[in-house]
């Protein structure tokens, strides 16, 4: 049973990306606010759509959260863009929108980040031995981009690319600024983060392959603009 955080009267953003959820958008959002409501933290829930096909928006709307389309399909990472510049919060999270993250665990996220122990924290699918990957290919090329980026920044990261996280407004203004438009922003916000010696620290998750709907990830185009991303990130932060 979820008990009140100590949050010192804290704020907490939560972005949430969607592009083509409308299956799942309103399940995640309904569950994320009722786990909001226990946690202690005063909160806000930015939803932010990348120009659906759907009804992505109109099911977030019936939410009754903040809700903000782009005016053209732009890419997860030029939306979370877009959600931190809206975020008022202390502390800033992200949760992917379709299903794959649970709600119910950002609790566990934000456990070491109040105790001091992180300033950016990173739900790992690696350290959960349940986790279920359908494409090895994906797999593969996550633990390629894990190995480059413990070289370079000689921190043990087991899941890099995970889009559930949590940060403190500090840590998220030492990123700035973001360039990334798609999905090689986690490994950019990771390097800059890590270079900037902020505390960085990973919780297991558990992680749902998604029953609704196609991965938008490319492995060979995005995985190139991941590796491109890392290198970037370390020689320009």
């Amino acid at each position: 049973m979820l008990t009140k955080m100590q949050t010192d009267g804290k704020m907490l953003s939560v972005v949430v990306p969607v592009f083509n959820e409308e299956p799942t958008v309103g399940n995640v959002i309904g569950r994320l606010k009722a786990v909001l409501q226990k946690t202690g933290f005063r909160y806000e829930v930015i939803v932010v759509d990348d120009y659906s096909r759907d009804n992505s928006v109109e099911v977030a709307q019936s939410q009754q959260v903040s809700v903000y389309r782009l005016k053209q399909h732009m890419g997860k990472g030029y939306a979370l863009r877009a959600g931190f510049a809206k975020a008022k919060g202390d502390v800033v999270a992200t949760i992917d929108s379709d299903g794959s993250h649970r709600p119910e665990e950002l609790p566990r996220l934000l456990k070491p980040l109040l105790a001091g122990d992180a300033e950016l924290v990173i739900g790992s699918r690696f350290m959960n031995s349940h986790t279920f990957y359908a494409k090895r290919v994906n797999a593969a090329g996550n633990r390629l981009f894990n190995v480059l980026i413990q070289i370079l920044i000689r921190n043990p990261i087991t899941d890099s690319q995970s889009g559930y996280r949590v940060m403190t407004r500090d840590a998220l203004k030492s990123m700035a600024p973001l360039w990334s438009g798609e999905y090689e922003i986690e490994s950019e916000m990771l390097v800059k983060t890590a270079k900037k010696r902020f505390k960085i620290a990973e919780v297991p998750i558990s992680f749902v392959q998604r029953t609704f709907g196609a991965s938008q990830v490319d492995p060979l185009v995005d995985g190139v603009k991941i590796l491109l991303s890392i290198v970037s990130a370390y020689v320009r932060s």
